[in-house]
């Protein structure tokens, strides 16, 4: 994985079987993955997806169904593992376009492994329980993080099994939980991987044409949705969490005049974007990005800032994750520049629900994020239009 910024714990929740695995490359997550492995940039970091606009990400998926429509299906409890009831089935088969080629899921999948960091909870909206999942950051139970619990429960499972870490992918373990889907959507495996996953079971990789951990939130519900039988239901999720989005920026309209970006600590400063869900979460309020941001983060989901261009950084709004205080992170030049004077600055820690969730942005996560950190956003940028 690739260790630029993320928190990923290394040594997610036990993993099940040998640990016979290769390194993958990651998104970071803060100074909680540093600890154990500075790869997590990822969750905090590399989040980037080239094209993927998941402000309510209108983006098509690339996928065929073999005969009848893609919708139907229960959503409500299913056992740990179950897709769900059978009105679905005429969905099947069905072929999901990727960036190795595609795949096609011959019928309803009824134990589905999460390889993807996040592809949990969109398994979970859908009232479907993972057979295993795959720890970030956090060592959460099962790698369900508080935003999803409700879901968990609602499905009458138990917490999946977490098998390997954002470092690697444990084969031998996921191969023991008999699955007869597998997800690595959010997710950076290589070919070589893919190949050795699809030989466990049809393995659904991450989209083409973005980079790696670069799929937004609401292609990730509806290709999720589309691979278990659950189109319709999936697009009701969407439609939902977008509905979220329109009341904020109907509520906060300064945020279309603000600019804003996300960063963390890491080698520097390293910031986010805007391939990068974090950095879509931002626009997708309303706010621009910096300028010249594009060309610093370039083909990846983030990069490290130089010092002669820390003055990107003079935003209405900064979001710092796992950062303790700006002194931290900026040097001289960040202490001097306004953002940091006027206290535009929001800080979350990933080991908080809501720095988690900062860079989770998932169907699930998200509701939170517009919940408590938009109204944080909104202060800073009063304080920037004050000042001004």
């Amino acid at each position: 994985m690739d260790e630029r910024g993320g928190r990923a714990s290394s040594g997610a929740g036990a993993s099940a079987g040998a640990s016979v695995g290769v390194a993958l490359r990651f998104p970071g997550h803060g100074p909680v993955a540093r600890a154990a492995f500075a790869a997590l940039v990822c969750g905090v970091l590399l989040l980037a997806g080239c094209g993927s606009d998941d402000a309510g990400d209108d983006a098509t998926d690339d996928v065929s169904t073999g005969e009848g429509d893609e919708g139907g299906g229960d959503a409500g409890g299913e056992s740990s593992g179950d897709a769900g009831g059978d009105t679905g089935d005429a969905a099947f088969p069905v072929t999901i376009e990727h960036t190795y080629g595609s795949t096609t899921v011959p019928e309803r999948p009824e134990r589905v492994a999460a390889v993807g960091l996040m592809d949990q909870d969109a398994l979970l909206a859908l009232g479907i329980v993972p057979v295993a999942t795959t720890e970030w950051f956090g060592e959460q139970p099962g790698a369900i993080w508080p935003w999803a619990a409700d879901e968990l429960e609602a499905a009458g499972g138990e917490a999946p099994v977490v098998v390997g870490d954002s470092t690697d992918i444990n084969y031998e373990g996921i191969a023991a939980e008999d699955p007869d889907l597998i997800l690595a959507l959010y997710s950076g495996v290589t070919e070589e991987e893919y190949e050795r996953l699809s030989e466990i079971a049809p393995t659904v990789g991450h989209p083409a044409g973005q980079v790696d951990y670069g799929i937004g939130w609401a292609e990730l519900t509806r290709t999720t949705g589309r691979a278990v039988g659950m189109a319709d239901e999936a697009e009701a999720l969407i439609d939902d969490v977008e509905a979220q989005f329109d009341a904020a920026r109907a509520e906060y309209p300064a945020f279309a005049e603000a600019t804003a970006v996300m960063a963390t600590p890491y080698e520097g400063i390293f910031v986010y974007g805007p391939d990068d869900p974090r950095g879509q979460f931002l626009t997708a309020l309303g706010f621009e990005l910096p300028d010249g941001l594009a060309d610093v983060t370039g083909d990846e989901f983030g990069a490290n800032l130089s010092e002669e261009r820390v003055e990107m950084l003079d935003v209405d709004a900064i979001v710092w994750l796992d950062a303790a205080e700006a002194e931290d992170v900026g040097g001289a030049l960040y202490e001097s520049l306004p953002v940091h004077t006027e206290q535009r600055e929001v800080f979350l820690e990933s080991s908080d629900p809501l720095g988690a969730a900062t860079s989770f942005v998932t169907v699930l996560s998200l509701p939170l994020l517009l919940e408590e950190l938009v109204p944080m956003l909104a202060d800073a940028v009063e304080g920037s239009a004050a000042a001004s």
